[in-house]
């Protein structure tokens, strides 16, 4: 998987552009900036946008290539972000320090158990956002996942973060225009709850 990863980045174009997700930017950009951590952040869109907003921002990949043009993104926007090259069965953060965890498009067969083990690196009245493919998903070719297992259901989600309060899930059907990889109708479900 590492090796696919690697390669869908190894180009020198953003393959999922370099504007930040549609629900992510709406979402921050009224939030007070803090400390936000942007687990499988790719090629750095969203890390970028946050951190030109003033947020002091945390990322992950286990793409190294992925981190090369994260770093690249920064630099040519003038930002700066720590964004470390790892798994998120290795994320070792300090416990509840983050303001804000966000989840944008990070699939993974192991979903639950990682969520909740990322949970533990939220503040108190911190925020979790996610936007994920659902599982309606399969069906279409506009991105994501080709295994039904690893798209998201509102039940699931619900389950995995039943600790938050405020806790909203919802599904919808959207039209992204996210690079070439995520272009065209397709089914997303969307978190947002405070630990």
């Amino acid at each position: 998987m590492k090796l696919m990863w690697n390669e869908r980045y190894s180009g020198d174009e953003y393959v999922y552009g370099i504007q930040p997700n549609i629900f992510f930017r709406k979402t921050i950009e009224d939030a007070k900036p803090g400390k936000i951590l942007l687990p499988a952040e790719g090629e750095g869109r969203n890390a970028v946008f946050a951190a030109n907003l003033g947020w002091d921002v945390q990322a992950f990949d286990y793409s190294s290539q992925a981190h090369e043009k994260a770093m690249d993104l920064c630099k040519s926007k003038n930002v700066s972000i720590k964004y470390l090259v790892h798994s998120i069965d290795e994320a070792n953060y300090k416990k509840e320090s983050f303001d804000m965890l966000a989840f944008i498009f990070a699939h993974n067969p192991n979903r639950q158990n990682q969520h909740r083990q990322l949970l533990n690196f939220l503040k108190p009245g911190g925020t979790v956002i996610i936007e994920a493919f659902s599982k309606k998903q399969i069906n279409n070719n506009t991105g994501g996942p080709k295994n039904i297992d690893m798209l998201f259901s509102i039940d699931e989600l619900k389950e995995d973060f039943s600790q938050l309060s405020e806790l909203k899930v919802w599904e919808e059907e959207i039209v992204l225009d996210e690079g070439k990889f995520h272009s065209g109708n397709a089914a997303v479900v969307r978190l947002i709850g405070k630990k």
